[in-house]
């Protein structure tokens, strides 16, 4: 019988997952799986191959069936646009400060692999949100964000929807955030939470010069365009926190709901108020 194989992933942090690592390889080899790792992961790691481990894997995301995550969301953010548009789930174990992503947090006993490897897990669809401007493409599972440059003045962006200009506000910046990345940047903005599984997404504007700027709730099938209004000044795109282009005086960027989807894997019978109660209250404790 043909082994089972998973790709895994971990965060930069290398000397913080080395014990779980431990217990996945073993958790593994008892459930007769195979863990690719491709050759940064093997450096990080020192890890050299033998049973059910395969190391400095060029491309270790191809022909797998499981995505194992030793990170926090923005490592679960990597795997979710790496394995974008498969049938792989991600199955994110928590070794960052929050971990709103994650399917689970490390039990120190190996369980949390032996989850894995079984399947007892469900999954769940999570839609992403794509930036475009003219060919180039940015996608992002928690949110896509324009923010002024260091140093430079505000910045100064329009948004349309529909061909109709709704507003144009100066401003630090504008998120639009998906569901799950509605407890983010957005959150923090003051923006609404949406719940997993509500198609739509939400704009946000970051230290807002108005007192008419308030978040909005975008329907699905309606693609937002923003456009960089300042005669002089580029503001910078970021995709998922991470910079992305820069987006010159005049230029727009369209920016649209579920073009790709990603699959999350999450323990039997959790729901997205369990998940919100427990990250989000763990902080106010």
């Amino acid at each position: 019988m043909t082994s089972r194989v998973a790709t895994v992933m971990t965060h930069r942090r290398g000397d913080e997952t080395g014990p779980a690592m431990r217990e996945l390889i073993a958790a593994a080899r008892a459930a007769g799986w195979t863990l690719r790792f491709d050759p940064d992961e093997t450096r990080k790691h020192g890890l050299q191959a033998g049973p059910g481990i395969d190391v400095d894997v060029p491309r270790p995301h191809d022909d797998c069936d499981l995505a194992i995550v030793l990170g926090g969301d923005g490592t679960i953010l990597s795997a979710l646009r790496e394995f974008a548009d498969t049938e792989i789930p991600v199955f994110g174990v928590n070794f960052g400060q929050i971990g709103f992503l994650a399917t689970i947090d490390p039990d120190g006993d190996g369980g949390a692999f032996e989850r894995a490897f079984t399947g007892a897990y469900d999954v769940i669809d999570l839609p992403s949100i794509t930036a475009a401007r003219g060919e180039a493409r940015w996608t992002a599972f928690n949110d896509v964000s324009l923010h002024r440059k260091a140093g430079m003045r505000v910045a100064d962006l329009s948004y349309a929807l529909g061909g109709e200009e709704i507003g144009r506000v100066r401003c630090d910046g504008l998120v639009v955030a998906a569901p799950q990345g509605s407890t983010g940047y957005n959150l923090a903005n003051g923006g609404p939470v949406l719940a997993w599984g509500v198609e739509g997404f939400v704009v946000s504007f970051i230290a807002p010069h108005s007192f008419t700027a308030r978040p909005l709730v975008v329907a699905p099938t309606d693609a937002v365009t923003i456009t960089n209004a300042s005669r002089e000044e580029p503001v910078e795109l970021h995709a998922d926190g991470r910079p992305a282009a820069e987006i010159a005086p005049g230029e727009d960027l369209t920016v649209e709901f579920g073009r790709s989807r990603g699959r999350l894997a999450q323990t039997p019978g959790a729901t997205f108020y369990h998940r919100l109660r427990e990250r989000f209250g763990r902080l106010a404790t």
